[in-house]
């Protein structure tokens, strides 16, 4: 492991090296090379170079995303430092994201995300729905740190922005079709243009699946598989030189089977004392074969639509005010092997049913020294879920495995309103300062009912009804920022900035005691940075240094009771506003182009993320705390080195070769991550460090408009975990599950 990491930041330090070496070339050299990408970003919700924003934050063109053969969004794992970007546990259309240590792993309708999804300015509220696949997207942003001025709700983490295509007056069209192993079938286009002077469409479709590379060894039934489909439609109206709206539309529907993890260790009975299924100690390397629940539905169905009118008036050349308004909705029926087994000690049904308003108002003005933006904002969130768990073993012989089903009906209704301003000023032509504030209010209304029924004893079963008086939160956050240019292609910046989560209640409650409400938590981060680039534009050199102190962090967390009703162990599952994080760490990004047509690039993170505080009553043998344990998916290292070389053949036609190295250290995959009361670490819950090899081949034709390209992942054929489940306190549940195996795919690409 240190002779890895050694090699990795002798490498990265050999890439600075280089770079900087290379300025010595002459002149006629530099000419014949190409620059290094420049892309104009929105993250301060003005336009400007992705290199003059003084904040931390990785940008990736459309053509970049294409030519990389990325999918979708979980695609860039690896590609972003101190980035975790999976699918969520337990389900193919939630996104586990954390940035820099923090974020929210639970897919749960009452658990908001800690960092903020965009598609077009619009927010998503949850962290279902967000497994996006890449269409017709002119680039995509990560902001890392607390973004909580310009973006507010939920962005404690950091942002990811996906921006589509504007439809213009130039006819444009492309069109793909992918086929690779696990039967891979993936085909999209795109087509835009003018419909009158002032008027332009845009349309984009995609349908994607995949058979699954997890399979019941019993009964052959696939698991972990893709079926998506996705429409998109685009109208861009110009009635006038100063006004201009934007009209989207959208649908995608994902019916893909369940997803399945592997058993990490015994499970048993509710007392603990029966082995219902035991596992080997150790696990064996996972084959991607699990047993599940002979006739448990195999499916994970989700459906999301929505629109979104964006209105933008030019005041004058230096004032504009743009009106954003947005309806999404989403349904979903989630099937869930929890145990991973063939037993039915807890699998469940998860349906939801969400849809939010949201409407944002933002005054712009752009003059010599000063700009600034301020709005206001508004959402209306309402979520009806309705939940079976099924039980047929967990109560144990003693009751003859009969077990038990428990439902669970709940609605959530959120109103977030927000007002905020943010404002630099050049105080020369080298330094510019910033500044920014936002005030939230949040109010929450949960109602919630539980009704256990236990098929041998009627007598016990019951049912209660949660509804707790509104939760109603607000915060304000601050930014401050300064910047100076060391010249036109060098600048440095230090950058304070808070985040906040909203509180909120616990929606795994399985009892009265455990439906509690649970407060905010904040972030306060300090950063410093550089962005450079020289050698004519043909090398760049990020660097980023930060701190942050995450406060009153909601942790779920599990355990045992006594049921007052029955006198039998009932699982308790609360949320914790569990203390304190210190979150230290520095970022490196490089990119070269030593010679025409060959291009390097390398990306660095360094995170290490400490408990301060962690209150558990249940850690007595530790005073109530366990702030000795590892916070979840915070790996130490994460590394990536690429490069591409592009041969130019007679006729002018060209192959490119590309591939890439990613390294993740070791990690914890879950807030429990040590057995109860011990500091004996759970090894389920955990994913050693490991290298991930990706690799390509393209050929493009002369015109640049058709090619043929070879796309291999994970080439060592790597086995690792990508999330885990910790659910001891029902059965001994812990699941682990997996990333990808090896795959391969052959797309044919057209664009005019």
């Amino acid at each position: 492991m240190n002779r890895l990491v050694k090699t990795a930041l002798l490498a990265g330090a050999a890439f600075g090296a280089m770079a900087s070496a290379a300025q010595a070339q002459d002149v006629t050299t530099q000419e014949a090379a190409a620059q290094v990408e420049d892309i104009i970003v929105t993250a301060r919700r003005t336009e400007e170079s992705a290199q003059k924003t003084p904040l931390a934050l990785t940008a990736f063109s459309g053509e970049t995303l294409e030519r990389t053969g990325a999918q979708q969004v979980t695609d860039l794992q690896g590609a972003v430092p101190n980035l975790n970007l999976v699918q969520g546990r337990g389900s193919s259309n939630a996104t586990n994201i954390y940035i820099r240590g923090v974020g929210q792993p639970d897919a749960l309708q009452t658990f908001d995300p800690a960092v903020g999804v965009y598609v077009d300015d619009v927010y998503y509220s949850r962290i279902r729905g967000t497994q996006f696949d890449l269409l017709d997207l002119e680039r995509v942003e990560i902001l890392r740190g607390p973004q909580g001025t310009l973006y507010g709700k939920n962005t404690i983490g950091g942002a990811m922005k996906l921006v589509s295509r504007r439809p213009d007056q130039e006819f444009r069209a492309r069109a793909s079709a992918a086929y690779g192993d696990y039967d891979l079938v993936e085909v999209q286009g795109a087509v835009s243009g003018p419909v009158t002077d002032n008027l332009a469409l845009g349309l984009s479709a995609l349908h994607s699946e995949r058979g699954g590379y997890v399979t019941d060894p019993a009964t052959g039934a696939e698991y972990n598989d893709k079926n998506s489909t996705a429409v998109r439609a685009s109208l861009a109206w110009d009635p006038a030189s100063n006004f201009r709206i934007d009209l989207n539309a959208d649908y995608a529907k994902d019916d893909a089977g369940m997803t399945v993890g592997q058993a990490q260790n015994d499970l048993t009975d509710l007392l603990k004392t029966t082995v219902l299924r035991p596992v080997p100690n150790p696990v064996p390397e996972y084959n991607f074969k699990t047993r599940t629940t002979p006739g448990l539905p195999n499916e994970t169905r989700l459906e999301t639509w929505g629109t979104a009118l964006r209105a933008t008036w030019d005041l004058s050349d230096a004032l504009s005010l743009k009106s954003i308004t947005a309806y999404r909705g989403l349904n979903t029926d989630d099937y869930i092997d929890f145990d991973a087994t063939e037993l039915e000690i807890a699998d469940a049904l998860v349906a939801v049913d969400q849809t939010q308003f949201s409407q944002e108002l933002q005054l712009t003005y752009t003059g010599d020294r000063l700009n600034a933006v301020a709005g206001l904002y508004y959402l209306k969130e309402d979520v009806d879920s309705h939940q079976e768990s099924y039980n047929d073993a967990l109560l144990g012989p003693a009751f003859g495995n009969s077990g038990f089903l428990r439902t669970i009906d709940d609605t959530l209704e959120t109103t977030s309103k927000a007002v905020y301003g943010n404002l630099s000023y050049d105080v020369t032509d080298k330094l510019r300062l910033s500044a920014g504030v936002r005030y939230t209010e949040e109010e929450k209304d949960y109602w919630r009912t539980t009704s256990t029924f236990y098929s041998l004893l009627p007598a016990f079963n019951a049912t209660y009804v949660f509804a707790p008086d509104v939760g109603k939160y607000d915060d304000t956050s601050i930014m401050l920022s300064a910047d100076y240019l060391l010249s036109d292609d060098a600048m440095v910046y230090a950058r304070y900035s808070q985040g906040f989560k909203s509180g909120g209640f616990n929606g795994r409650a399985n009892s009265p005691t455990e439906a509690t409400e649970y407060q905010p938590e904040t972030a306060d981060s300090f950063e410093v940075g550089a962005k450079t680039s020289f050698w004519d534009r043909r090398a760049r050199l990020n660097l980023a240094a930060f701190m942050t102190k995450y406060e009153d962090f909601q942790a779920r967390v599990a355990g045992l009771d006594t049921d007052p009703v029955t006198g039998l162990p009932a699982p308790v599952l609360s949320v914790l506003n569990a203390g304190q994080l210190d979150i230290f760490g520095f970022e490196l990004e490089g990119v070269l182009v030593p010679i025409r047509g060959l291009t390097l690039d390398a990306q660095v993170g360094f995170l290490e993320a400490d408990y301060k505080e962690f209150k558990d009553d249940r850690f007595t043998n530790f005073g109530g705390s366990r702030a000795f344990q590892d916070p979840a998916f915070s790996p130490k290292w994460t590394l990536r080195f690429g490069g591409q070389y592009e041969w130019f053949l007679s006729g002018g036609s060209s192959v490119t070769v590309g591939g890439a190295a990613k390294f993740r250290s070791r990690m914890a995959l879950a807030v429990d991550n040590t057995y109860e009361n011990t500091t004996i670490e759970i090894p389920g819950m955990y994913q050693d460090d490991y290298w991930l090899y990706d690799a390509r081949v393209v050929w493009s034709d002369a015109s640049d408009r058709y090619s043929v390209g070879l796309y291999g992942q994970n080439l060592s054929d790597e086995v690792y975990k990508t999330d885990a489940q910790e659910f001891s306190s029902i059965g001994n549940i812990r699941t682990a599950y997996y990333g990808a195996p090896r795959t391969w795919m052959i797309k044919v690409s057209a664009k005019y």
